[in-house]
């Protein structure tokens, strides 16, 4: 990943359109639904509560989208906001009912890669899914708007309200103890 943020093409022109004929939706949708859901999961855990936030998420943008407001902030940091206030409402909610078990993640199968590539590679990600788990919440989130979202620092500062250079260090500092972490795991 390079740093950059994929911006859809004639993103003024088509969110303009969406906001006047809902139907035009469709192509945002199509261009940010794989990072919005990234982020997503990787702060919820699980891909039956990343498909309802995700939901949840592009809903919010239909139905507000008439509230964006271009000269302010890019199209993909009003949408993502959203994104993080719906998973921070989710992430408040599932705290009232703490039930969410991460061992989801292990028996997820895919028919490509043989059993013992898959195995290893379900054990890796529950290691850094548990790993991600013990960082605070601040480093949790930076760390999926960062490498699931795709965005960049400078983004994650805006969303965050954070400077630039704060975020880089407390994301620094967050994946060297993650590497850490798993390392010892070795």
């Amino acid at each position: 990943m390079d740093g950059t943020v994929a911006v859809l093409p004639n993103e003024v022109a088509i969110v303009a359109r969406a906001m006047a004929e809902p139907a035009a939706f469709a192509a945002v949708y199509d261009h940010y639904f794989p990072r919005v859901y990234n982020y997503v999961r990787y702060r919820v855990g699980d891909a039956e509560t990343a498909d309802d936030v995700t939901a949840q998420v592009f809903e919010r943008v239909l139905v507000n989208i008439g509230k964006f407001r271009p000269e302010r902030a890019p199209f993909a940091a009003w949408l993502f906001a959203i994104a993080r206030n719906a998973v921070n409402d989710h992430l408040r909610a599932q705290r009232r009912h703490r039930w969410l078990s991460l061992e989801v993640l292990r028996d997820r199968a895919s028919a490509e890669p043989r059993p013992e590539e898959v195995a290893i590679h379900n054990e890796t990600r529950a290691e850094l899914l548990a790993a991600v788990t013990r960082l605070s919440d601040r480093e949790r989130d930076l760390i999926a708007l960062k490498f699931a979202a795709g965005l960049t620092n400078r983004h994650v500062a805006e969303l965050t309200g954070l400077g630039e250079s704060n975020v880089g260090v407390i994301l620094y500092r967050a994946v060297r103890w993650l590497r850490a972490e798993l390392s010892a795991k070795e």
